[in-house]
């Protein structure tokens, strides 16, 4: 990326952002940051210039596009969440495991939306959580059910697919709190078939960011 813009980025940190100019010199924003778990940058420019850009860097680079199917398993595979899917308007960032997102100031102080119900699941616990899973055979995908090793509902698959680098299906979903530690078993009932599953650890695939000199993520 580096040969690429006239801006210093090697030691540019995870979630950092700078300005630059790229090889065809237009004004660029360049944040190491995305959405695949991998360590890379994202570049920022006006819609008339994004062409303009691609034409020059596709047919001189070792550069190809990748389409929504390649991202949606590599965000899976760092488990990251999609909105809209992982988590939406009904679901807390505590039952999505997104705790992170919320500062110590707002903890303390409140006041902000949805605070009454956040705080408590912060201090009670959910009564639900976002979990990973792993599973061979046919896939779950979102919208199936997710079953304790008796049979009984306990939640709902929101994404999976076929890792191509772990080679065995993985996915996420929402469980009842008492089945999201992992190692516990899940079944899935799929085309009239019985899949077996067990709840994993995220991410599956170790993520790369650059945290830093001599810092690792």
């Amino acid at each position: 990326m580096q040969i690429l813009v006239e801006v210093d980025i090697k030691n540019l940190p995870f979630m950092h952002t700078t300005e630059g100019s790229a090889i065809t010199r237009l004004k660029t924003r360049i944040t190491r940051c995305g959405y695949t778990g991998e360590d890379g940058f994202e570049v920022y420019l006006r819609l008339n210039l994004y062409l303009k850009l691609l034409n020059t860097l596709l047919p001189n680079y070792e550069i190809w596009l990748a389409g929504l199917g390649a991202r949606d398993t590599l965000r899976l595979e760092a488990g990251l969440c999609l909105a809209g899917s992982d988590f939406n308007e009904d679901i807390t960032p505590i039952q999505a495991g997104l705790a992170w997102t919320i500062g110590k100031r707002r903890r303390v102080e409140g006041g902000f939306p949805g605070s009454d119900i956040i705080l408590k699941e912060l201090k009670d616990k959910p009564a639900r959580k976002r979990v990973g899973f792993t599973s061979k055979g046919p896939c779950p995908r979102g919208g199936a059910e997710i079953k304790s090793s008796e049979g009984v509902v306990i939640g709902k698959v929101t994404s999976g697919c076929y890792s191509p680098c772990l080679q065995h299906n993985i996915g996420m979903g929402y469980v009842e709190s008492q089945f999201a530690k992992t190692g516990t078993e899940l079944l899935f009932d799929l085309h009239k078939k019985q899949v077996k599953g067990v709840v994993s650890k995220m991410p599956f695939v170790p993520t790369r960011y650059y945290t830093g000199p001599d810092k690792k993520e």
